[in-house]
């Protein structure tokens, strides 16, 4: 029975793709830091990657599904062994590098040195690693920007966006994501190699944000602003504590197509995501995360 060793096992991703590895046989130990109930097939350990009592000495297969810096460094400084090992990193890693917001360059440059110092790492123990980029993620109700606007144009009942917010994106559900990382471990082409994993369809950010909309009930207005109006309304949210988090950089992203090739993933493992057909469901926690 093969084994395997999953940390963010708990969250958007790494659920998901402890179905499939149960589903296929294996034998998982998932690591959470919040109690859960052991199954069979399925051992949980409580504990983060900063301290996780009882960890297996060997397994087939370490699958990461939380922040990689966090993760490379602690396998880089883990005796586990393990022959192949599966990490989520983010499309940030590209998209953030030239940011104008000093924290979301710091984003950019910690992707980019987890993703070196796993490499570095798996080559230096005989181990195949392989980064799993993903962009926009939806599907699980638990996401920073999908979920984020649909909870708040459920609040207002509407939401608003600065005119020209036609910039291109690829939203991936959580679903596509635990196939991918389920199915590249297997493959020994994506041995040593970091693949883009967008969602199947590219349409602007507008369509997006309506398509989200058009599914609550009832569906809350789009309401499309001049940019000195929309920047006007958006001060105004920043200093009454209710756009934390949306600033300069993520507004001009907006505008900026972030499109990315999946046809090396097609290729080397059949990667296969959906259509962005989103549903309000999509956006509600996990009865357990509530």
């Amino acid at each position: 029975m093969r084994k395997a060793l999953v940390f963010g096992a708990s969250g958007q991703i790494g659920f998901p793709l402890l179905g499939r590895l149960q589903g296929d046989g294996w034998s998982v130990t998932a690591v959470s830091r919040a109690p859960q109930s052991d199954e069979p097939g399925l051992q949980w350990l409580r504990g983060d990657l900063d301290h996780v009592p009882g960890l297996p000495g060997r397994v087939d297969a370490i699958f990461s599904c939380g922040p990689l810096d966090a993760f490379a460094r602690w396998y880089g400084a883990s005796s586990i062994e393990a022959a192949r090992v599966i990490a989520f990193g983010s499309t940030s890693v590209e998209v953030k590098r030239g940011s104008a917001d000093a924290a979301e360059r710091d984003v950019a440059q910690r992707l980019r040195e987890g993703e070196d110092r796993l490499f570095a790492a798996a080559g230096t123990r005989g181990a195949a690693a392989t980064v799993l980029r993903p962009t926009l993620v939806y599907g699980a109700g638990r996401d920073a920007t999908l979920t984020r606007i649909a909870h708040l144009a459920r609040r207002w009942r509407r939401f608003p966006l600065p005119r020209g917010a036609d910039g291109l994106r690829q939203p991936v559900h959580v679903d596509d994501l635990a196939a991918a990382a389920f199915a590249c471990q297997g493959v020994a082409a994506a041995h040593g190699r970091a693949y883009a994993l967008p969602g199947g369809e590219t349409l602007s950010y507008r369509d997006m944000v309506a398509r989200v909309l058009a599914c609550l009930q009832p569906p809350p207005t789009l309401v499309e602003l001049p940019s000195p109006m929309f920047d006007l309304a958006l001060l105004v949210a920043q200093l009454t504590g209710r756009g934390t988090g949306l600033g300069e950089a993520a507004v001009r992203r907006m505008r900026s197509d972030q499109v990315f090739d999946m046809a090396p993933a097609q290729r080397d493992f059949g990667y296969s995501p959906r259509l962005f057909r989103p549903r309000a469901e999509m956006f509600e926690p996990r009865a357990e995360d509530a």
